[in-house]
């Protein structure tokens, strides 16, 4: 049995260094005159810090887990309930098709830069095709991050790398009550890409990387990719467990795979290519489907041009508005086929000789 490796952690905050992280959030003067019930809510927090309430919420499993007296996070549960019944709903032949469509800039006028993303007009294209095609969508605008109160993608622990039964799906590292890691997006975010037929991404470069709203998500989706839908196996996050299962054999479910997928990259200066490739290769790792050459689409708007001026380069740029649509239109005409059970995927049967 391979031993988990230990000693990176860093000790508990003691008392005092708890309190300025705490104090942090109430530094406005118009909590001055709640510092009473301030100070009595920073003891309960610390409470749960220290004696490390995870997950204050928890019931018994059940029959249908592998250890029905585990202690199950009565949060986990609603989550994964949720990704049933949009499963179930997705497989059904009598629902409307349903496109996610991921707008994946973190601009938007509601915050510090004052004006609306050319990824989200880009995104509004899109839409139009697909509902006039008579798809239903779900719209992921992810720069709401960066502009709603306490809205959170936290970032993934990496719990994979210990042992792939040790990453749950859904996710169980969140919420921790705990360290007040709450308000997690990723909850719904999952249950959309479940209920979904076909998603499109629709990105920005970023440093010849995606925004990191959009790598946020992408990082907590690898429990999609290999991961455990049964927490009890694990008794949580036991790592020796964990390691113990996947040692004696893992099958490493794709639990969103057989989707269609359409991308599109944008930028102003380098970059698009990497980043639609990035993409591509990670939606064809998780076993999506493109919906063809015209489903995957990087283009310049403004080639070193002045980014002041951008959206009326944008408005001009007809070709590339065009451009978009046909992902969109590809991806509308590969949901009919996926449905109907004639989209192509000639290495479907094959199986993998080293899955991971």
């Amino acid at each position: 049995m391979t031993k988990p490796r230990t000693g990176q952690a860093p000790p508990k905050l003691n008392r005092d260094e708890f309190h300025l992280r705490f104090a942090g959030s109430f530094k406005d003067p118009a909590f001055y005159l709640a510092q009473e019930a301030i100070a009595k809510i920073e003891e309960i927090a610390w409470d749960n810090y220290s004696h490390s309430h995870k997950a204050p919420f928890t019931t018994k499993a059940g029959a249908e887990f592998a250890d029905p007296d585990y202690d199950l996070s009565i949060e986990w549960r609603a989550s994964r309930d949720k990704l049933l019944v949009a499963e179930a709903r997705q497989k059904d032949s009598a629902t409307p098709s349903r496109v996610l469509l991921i707008c994946g800039s973190a601009r938007n006028d509601g915050s510090c830069p004052g004006e609306m993303s050319k990824t989200f007009r880009l995104t509004a294209l899109a839409q139009q095709v697909l509902e006039s095609a008579g798809i239903e969508v779900d719209l992921l605008d992810l720069s709401l991050l960066t502009s709603d109160y306490e809205r959170h993608i936290h970032p993934c622990k990496g719990c994979v790398s210990t042992a792939m039964p040790l990453c749950h799906w859904p996710c169980s590292c969140y919420p921790n009550h705990a360290q007040r890691q709450v308000n997690d997006w990723m909850a719904d975010i999952y249950e959309q890409w479940t209920a979904a037929h076909a998603v499109i991404i629709l990105t920005p470069v970023y440093w010849y990387q995606t925004p990191s709203v959009l790598k946020l998500m992408i990082d907590r989706l690898v429990c999609a990719d290999g991961g455990n839908p049964d927490p009890t196996t694990t008794s949580g996050k036991n790592a020796e467990k964990a390691k113990a299962i996947e040692m004696a054999g893992w099958s490493y479910p794709k639990h969103l795979a057989g989707r269609a997928y359409g991308v599109v990259v944008h930028g102003d200066v380098a970059g698009i290519e990497g980043v639609r490739r990035g993409l591509c290769d990670w939606l064809d790792w998780m076993g999506l489907i493109d919906a063809g050459a015209r489903s995957k689409l990087d283009r310049y708007i403004g080639y070193y041009e002045s980014y002041a001026e951008s959206h009326a380069t944008l408005d001009h740029d007809h070709a590339m508005q065009e451009e978009v649509k046909n992902v969109a239109k590809a991806v509308a005409m590969a949901v009919v086929e996926l449905r109907a059970n004639r989209l192509s995927v000639p290495d479907k049967g094959l199986q993998l000789p080293r899955p991971k």
